[in-house]
């Protein structure tokens, strides 16, 4: 019995060694075997964090694949502990280890063909990616020593270098026409490879190589280029494959619905409960402060939103209700709080009647007494406004006018709002609000923004190192008059309202009057409402 397990192991290390003989792939083939739905779906969300990762460091300014940017997105693959650094290890070390990074990252990469072939807007970012990802790790796996000579044979890369001749004759040629060298000290040791210029036209738009006769003379440092722009036409040429080929899995439910809006895919962390106790609790009295220094815009766009109207409609108070509770703010705080600004307009029967139900189901206490997750970044980004609606994205669904006027009013200086709105204009929403964090809190943040209430916490890590305390006093209850609708929306966004974001308003609001226009009639089924409310819009 004991032979026999060993003799399975060892004959499934070999397998496995020789599909994984390098720590690099090009994932010319599809991966064999069966995993569960949940490894499936971990590997697939793994890969998605790292690509992401990548796409961040890109849009941070610093220059792509340089030593900073290496340096960075190595420093972040170990603080997650991502696979990305047991599979470029030595099989020596950690074999099993070794191995199932590697499977790891095959099978992950497959997985995210199928969730990117869908368009070709998902399709050229899933390979600008992919491609960033491959040329990082090949620059680091030749900095450590590992057998890339080894990879390119088994992927069939040949590149053949000139002869000593001919290098002879090109000499001052090279020395001049290649970027980077400037010396005949510099050309010692060196090799060059001679391909069609086509298969170099990064190098050659950069004027980084000498060329002649239809030919690039590229360096041994720039080999990566020549390997990476084959790998990025080999997996264009397999992402238009496997999009034809999708509709062979549509009969299957289980892996549609895990792969249906993936690229929209929260991956952050997890804000559906408070931890940390007392510590982290926030009170109604300290709200209007926080939303200055410490809210998001999205957030203190709705805080302005109901201290100017008191009121906000129902996505506004779902969106603003959940990023509350996830702050610290209990649901006996949060009874007060939207009564004692509710009530400015109307009286406590009324209030108790039509909205109290609403704010116990958002924290668990009624329906099916879920936890409901507040709203992540993608979400509020992707979310659709209408007509006098204050939630939303600020970057996405403000006019450009009226969010540098906002900006400014918040003392931003002009800067830093030409920044936000050249990153807004490109469509970068999480670089624009990441810019606008460090801007008001005059430091860099690393992580990027995925999430309103990431957003809240790094920025109390920041001003207070610890949670906020509360001052231990109640909000004012003087009564005041209605004042002016704010209005956070743009006319574009206004007149862009879509039908759907209609109906999911209408599902579980009803228009009673003018002055209340979303007010809900709580009866019976007000359960089953809520919940499939909350079920269509939870991220």
């Amino acid at each position: 019995m004991e032979f026999g397990g060993r003799r399975v192991k060892r004959s499934r290390r070999v397998e496995v060694e020789t599909s994984y003989p390098c720590s690099l792939q090009f994932y010319s083939n599809p991966p064999s075997g069966n995993i569960s739905l949940m490894e499936f779906d971990e590997m697939a969300v793994e890969r998605l964090k790292i690509l992401r990762t990548v796409e961040r460091l890109n849009l941070s300014g610093q220059v792509k694949s340089s030593d900073e940017w290496m340096n960075k997105l190595y420093d972040d693959f170990a603080k997650h502990k991502y696979f990305i650094l047991n599979a470029e290890k030595s099989l020596e070390k950690k074999r099993d280890d070794v191995e199932a990074a590697r499977r790891r990252d095959h099978v992950s990469h497959f997985i995210l063909r199928l969730a990117y072939c869908r368009t070709e807007e998902l399709r050229r970012w899933f390979i600008a990616h992919e491609s960033d990802l491959f040329r990082a790790r090949f620059i680091h796996c030749s900095r450590n020593g590992s057998d890339i000579k080894n990879f390119m044979l088994s992927n069939n890369l040949h590149f053949t270098p000139i002869s000593a001749e001919e290098m002879q004759i090109e000499r001052e040629n090279l020395m001049n026409g290649t970027y980077n060298i400037s010396g005949v000290d510099q050309m010692e040791g060196r090799t060059f490879f001679k391909v069609p210029f086509t298969e170099a036209l990064e190098l050659v738009r950069s004027r980084k190589v000498y060329l002649k006769g239809g030919f690039a003379y590229v360096p041994d440092t720039d080999l990566v280029t020549l390997v990476t722009t084959c790998f990025r036409a080999n997996l264009s040429q397999a992402l238009a494959m496997t999009n034809r080929a999708l509709p062979e899995l549509e009969d299957d439910e289980r892996l549609m619905r895990l792969l249906q809006d993936f690229d929209k895919r929260y991956t952050g962390n997890d804000y559906s409960q408070k931890k940390g106790g007392e510590k982290h609790r926030i009170t109604p009295d300290m709200i209007d402060q926080l939303a200055t220094t410490s809210f998001p815009l999205c957030m203190r766009q709705l805080n302005d939103t109901l201290r100017t109207t008191h009121h906000l409609r129902h996505g506004g108070r779902i969106t603003y209700g959940l990023f509350l509770k996830a702050a610290g703010l209990s649901l006996e705080d949060a009874m007060y709080f939207w009564r004692s600004h509710f009530t400015k307009n109307m009286d406590v029967d009324k209030f108790d009647k039509q909205y109290a139900y609403n704010i116990r189901f958002n924290y668990g206490k009624e329906g099916k007494r879920t936890d409901y997750t507040p709203y992540s970044c993608m979400k509020i980004i992707m979310a659709s406004i209408g007509p006098g609606d204050a939630h939303g994205c600020p970057f996405k669904h403000t006019d450009a006018q009226m969010l540098r006027q906002r900006l400014s009013n918040f003392k931003v200086s002009q800067q830093a709002i030409g920044e936000i709105l050249d990153l807004v204009s490109k469509s970068h929403y999480q670089i624009a609000c990441q810019r606008y964090w460090e801007v008001t809190h005059n430091t860099t943040l690393e992580t990027g923004i995925n999430h309103p209430n990431q957003y809240f916490e790094e920025s109390q890590k920041v001003i207070h190192g610890t949670a906020p305390q509360s001052q231990g006093k109640k909000m004012s209850q003087v009564k005041t008059n209605r004042s002016v609708m704010y209005s956070s929306q743009s006319t574009q966004s206004t007149q862009a309202a879509s039908t759907q974001s209609t109906q999911m308003s209408t599902q579980s609001t009803q228009n009673t009057s003018t002055s209340d226009m979303d007010s809900m009639l709580f009866d019976d089924e007000m359960d089953s409402v809520l919940e499939q409310y909350m079920e269509t819009t939870q991220a």
